[in-house]
């Protein structure tokens, strides 16, 4: 007991060091960082570099960049995989195996393996430096798990509740919106919070595809920070945290589905 006490002590230490060394060189100046990188600000608190980065920064485009490809991404990807998990488990066994494999195999490709088909696909439509670009490369990358999470969820739904459906006159289409999806609803918003963590926090699309300052996701707008020779650590840090804050409020807000969707079906009744 004494063991797992530290282990948790120390693991919490692990956490939440890094975590206080951002926040406090988020208020900060860059004098004060170099001179005292593990101290508190000597002139007190102030949130001026959380002013400045929107003031003097595009900071305020690059976070509605962000919010537009994410949410577009994450809403249009539940939908499709939705809809596939559903037709996956209303085929028959063998049909029903052969395209969840398939679902399942896109997991395994890497997405730096295909990073150079993909650039030349993606110019030959004409879709770099597009938002509309990023959020269908988005939805085709996460798309293979989400359809893995959710059919894995559906396939624990009773059979029966779909043939009294039948029985009443219901089409797939009915039974889709009407059964499946409200009650998927805590797989959903798991399987939400899991894409919306991933397309927020997204680096490599953003800097394979995108060039134009107009069009930069918060990721890629957080390396002009980093210059040759010196980094501003503490606009740095700041856009850290206002790029991290969406994310701690959604897993807050939406914990308990979380925590829903994660143990869902793992007890089949």
């Amino acid at each position: 007991m004494l063991f797992k006490r530290f282990s948790l002590f120390v693991y919490a230490l692990l956490i939440l060091v890094p975590l206080i060394i951002v926040l406090l060189t988020s208020v900060k100046t860059l004098q004060e960082t170099f001179a005292n990188p593990l101290g508190f600000p000597e002139g007190g608190i102030k949130f001026d570099n959380y002013v400045a980065i929107f003031q003097e920064q595009t900071m305020a485009g690059y976070f509605m960049n962000s919010t537009v490809v994410t949410l577009f991404s994450v809403s249009f990807t539940l939908l499709f995989a939705a809809m596939i998990a559903f037709g996956i488990t209303r085929l028959s066994n063998w049909l029903g195996n052969i395209l969840f494999a398939l679902f399942t195999l896109g997991m395994m490709v890497p997405a730096q393996v295909i990073m150079v088909p993909l650039y030349s696909l993606v110019l030959n439509i004409g879709l770099t430096n597009s938002l509309v670009g990023l959020i269908l490369v988005n939805i085709s990358s996460t798309l293979p798990i989400a359809v893995f999470i959710l059919t894995g969820f559906m396939k624990t739904l009773p059979k029966e509740l779909f043939e009294a459906s039948t029985i009443d006159g219901a089409g797939n289409w009915k039974m889709f919106t009407k059964v499946a999806i409200p009650l998927s609803l805590p797989s959903l918003s798991a399987t939400a919070i899991f894409l919306f963590v991933m397309h927020w926090n997204d680096l490599l699309y953003p800097l394979l595809f995108i060039t134009d300052n107009a069009y930069k996701t918060l990721p890629l707008a957080l390396l002009e920070f980093r210059g040759q020779y010196a980094t501003n650590y503490p606009m740095l840090f700041t856009g850290v945290v206002i790029a991290s804050a969406p994310m701690v409020v959604a897993y807050v807000f939406l914990q308990r589905y979380f925590v829903a969707g994660m143990t869902a079906g793992a007890v089949k009744g």
